[in-house]
This record gives C-alpha cells, sequence and structure tokens, in this order.
C-alpha cells in the first residue's frame, strides 16, 4: 500500500541501484500482510473460557498492523526525496500524489466497509493517516525525530483525557463497525471513531507514519544502518515490553485495573498480553502504564515501533545477503508486498463470504489460512515475475501521477 514506483526506482548516492535493499522493504511489507492474516483467520486465544493466549496471538497482534502502518511511512519517505526531502514546487506535487493515492484507499476502505465480516478494516485509517501525515514529508531526519518521540509520549495522554468526554455524548462517538460509505452521513462520529474511539485511533498511530518517516529519512545505503535498526530495535523493544510488564506485575498496575473492572475472574493478565480493544481504558492512569497490543499507549506504540523497524532492518540485511548469493531470496514475501493493497482487499472480501457461516466441509482454520497465505504468495510472485502492478496499486500509482502532474507517464 506504499509506493511501489519508488521502491524500484532508488538509487545510491553514487547512482548505483539497491534493489536487494529495497527489495526487503516490500518483503518486510509482505511479512506485515501474512501477519495480519493470521490475526484474522487463526485463534489469538485458546478458548473463549479461560482466554489463553496462542503463540499467534501473542506474536502478530498488535504488531502486524502497526509493521504496515510504519512501512506506510518508510514508502512515503523513499517516494519524497529519502534522505534529502523534497522542497518547494516538487513537494507540493509530492503532496498533492500522496493526498489523491490516499483517496482511492480511502474509496476502496469504505467500500469494503459495508460488507458483514468480523475483521477490523485498517485501510480507511490508513487513508487519513497518509492525509495527516503530509505536513511532515518536507521534514528533514532531526525535526522528525523529535516529533516522532514527542507524537509517542503526549498522544496517548492527550486521547486518555479526549476519549470518557467522546463517549459520554449521546450517542457516545463511536462507530462500533467498520467504516463505510453510510457514516459520511454522521461526519462528527465518524472522525471521532476515527481519530480517537475506533480500532486504530489515528490520533495516536500517527506516531508509526513519524517513525516510518524517520527510518526513511535514513541513508539505507550505507552499511550500517540495517544493523542499527535491527539491535537497537529489538533492544527498545525489549526494554519496553518489559517495563510495560513490570508495571502490570510487579508494581501494582494490574490488580488495580482489576479492581476497576470489578469483574471477578476475567483474565486481564491475558488480555493484556493480546488485545486490549474493547476494555474503556478510563478510570485509572495504569492504563496507560500497560504495552498491550492495541492498547495505543507510549509503551504500545514505542513496544511496536521499535519491532517494526528490527524486521525492516532485518529484511534489508536479508537483501544485502540475496545480493551476495545472487539468488531472491525474499521474493516470495517481496511479491505479495508490492500489491497489498489488492491482496488485503481480496482477502477481506473472500473471509465476509464465510461470516457466520460454517467453514466448508474438510476445511479448518489453519488449512483457511494457509489457502489465503498460499494465494497471497503465488499471485504476488506472479505479477512481480512479470512486472506487473496489482489493479489497486495502478489505480494508487495512477492518482499519485495525476496529483503529481505526471499524468502523460500513464499512457
Amino acid at each position: 500500500m506504499t509506493s511501489r514506483n519508488a521502491a524500484t526506482s532508488s538509487r545510491t548516492a553514487a547512482g548505483r541501484s539497491v534493489p536487494g535493499r529495497l527489495h526487503g522493504i516490500d518483503a518486510a511489507r509482505g511479512l506485515a500482510l501474512l501477519g495480519m492474516m493470521a490475526t484474522h483467520l487463526l485463534p489469538t486465544f485458546e478458548s473463549n473460557v479461560d482466554l489463553t493466549p496462542t503463540w499467534i496471538g501473542l506474536t502478530f497482534s498488535g504488531r502486524a498492523a502497526a509493521l504496515f502502518a510504519v512501512l506506510a511511512g518508510v514508502g512515503l519517505a523513499l517516494s519524497t526525496g529519502k534522505h534529502r526531502p523534497l522542497d518547494g514546487p516538487d513537494l507540493s506535487a509530492a503532496r498533492r500524489g500522496v493526498a489523491l493515492r490516499a483517496l482511492v484507499i480511502a474509496a476502496v476502505g469504505l467500500s469494503l466497509g459495508g460488507l458483514e465480516v468480523n475483521l477490523a478494516i485498517i485501510l480507511v485509517h490508513y487513508a487519513v493517516l497518509f492525509l495527516c501525515v503530509l505536513p511532515f514529508l518536507g521534514m528533514k531526519l532531526k525535526p522528525l525525530v523529535g516529533w516522532a518521540a514527542g507524537w509517542i509520549l503526549a498522544t496517548p495522554v492527550l486521547a486518555y483525557l479526549l476519549r470518557p468526554w467522546l463517549l459520554a455524548a449521546n450517542p457516545p462517538l463511536r462507530l462500533g463497525h467498520n467504516p463505510s460509505w453510510e457514516d459520511l452521513s454522521t461526519p462528527t462520529r465518524l472522525l471521532a471513531d476515527l481519530f480517537f474511539t475506533g480500532y486504530y485511533p489515528v490520533f495516536q498511530w500517527l506516531a508509526y507514519l513519524l517513525v516510518g518517516l524517520v527510518v526513511g529519512r535514513l541513508m539505507l545505503n550505507k552499511a550500517l544502518v540495517p544493523w542499527v535498526l535491527l539491535i537497537g530495535g529489538t533492544i527498545v523493544a525489549v526494554l519496553a515490553k518489559a517495563l510495560g510488564n513490570a508495571a502490570m506485575e510487579s508494581w501494582g498496575g494490574r490488580a488495580a485495573l482489576e479492581k476497576l473492572l470489578d469483574s471477578p475472574g476475567y483474565p486481564l493478565h491475558s488480555v493484556l498480553q493480546v488485545n486490549l480493544t474493547g476494555i474503556p481504558q478510563e478510570g485509572s492512569w495504569w492504563w496507560l502504564a500497560s504495552a498491550a497490543p492495541h492498547s495505543a499507549t507510549p509503551l504500545d506504540l514505542l513496544h511496536t515501533s521499535a519491532v517494526a523497524a528490527a524486521v525492516i532492518g532485518a529484511f534489508l540485511l536479508l537483501g544485502r545477503l540475496a545480493e551476495w548469493v545472487a539468488l531472491d531470496l525474499l521474493l516470495p514475501l517481496r511479491g505479495a508486498g508490492a500489491m497489498t493493497l489488492t491482496l488485503y482487499s481480496a482477502h477481506v472480501w473472500v473471509v465476509s463470504g464465510f461470516y457466520l457461516k460454517p467453514l466448508p466441509a474438510g476445511w479448518t482454520e489453519d488449512a483457511m489460512y494457509f489457502a489465503h497465505a498460499a494465494t497471497a504468495v503465488l499471485v504476488g510472485i506472479v505479477f512481480v515475475l512479470l512486472k506487473w502492478r496489482g489493479p489497486l496499486e495502478w489505480l494508487g500509482h495512477a492518482a499519485n501521477q495525476v496529483g503529481r502532474g505526471n499524468a502523460k507517464a500513464l499512457r
């Protein structure tokens, strides 16, 4: 869902192509897609009784979607000058292109929002994030680092203060479903849900795109940069998660929140490990001390951003290894990663066909996931070998070119 054109045209300072490293970005995006599919199709808890987390929930919940968002920021950085951000008329043209591409993504998301499906569809939020990040596209690395750090620290606190007020409205300013075209008739509720009260709160999630811009503004041709991302991201991720666990388990946070919930036997410990969505995070500042997936707290944003940075670093290094051995090791993932908008949309549409219906005879959840993942990989490989864009990627690219004033390039 980020610009494939940027990934295929990037150059080093010396003018030499670095397809392997940029293939690593596409491959990381492919992993994010498969991770989100896993959380959609495979159980994140063992059962609805004890809510024991599964390895899928512990591994991918919160992290796959965050990786998606961080990679969006990376793609935007690559398409707007890499380590030397555009300025002047070129920057204005780039912003228009990004805005029009965001409208295409929003239209796809609103259309999918009309489906009956038990998934939290990210596309409308994703599009709004693209629009919100426009003012930051001309910034250089140091200011971006400051904005990203400040956003991670400050916005969860502001959201914590604002959310109860929004939910106290009559009716509450929350959709309770995926955004669709019909919700445009209630813009106040739609915007409140998109920015504060919904599944992917844009207000806090903008931090992911800012982190992605920081990563994309680094000189990715430098030998040490991927190692810094991998090692530094891993250390920060571990420390953030450890601090959140200590706050909950050693310093009394979870005990205080269990008293607040007043629901004996509720497995808050399990929920804090997998997904905090659905629990009103209000009434205690302890909520802000957790690193729970989908809590959008400072530690959650920091942990998932750091995981994303580490994954990106790892795949950049794998891209270098692929160049060294002259073998396209990343092809299965980078093919899917080059057309995530099309594949994600198709995945949601197929899943909607099984909503409230039993799986076909002989099929299991594992088999269903394998079918979705294998199809995404195979289709991606075919398209990348034939040098085709996905159909929705083509629409996004066309909108981007029109916004930049390059409509002739589409002929």
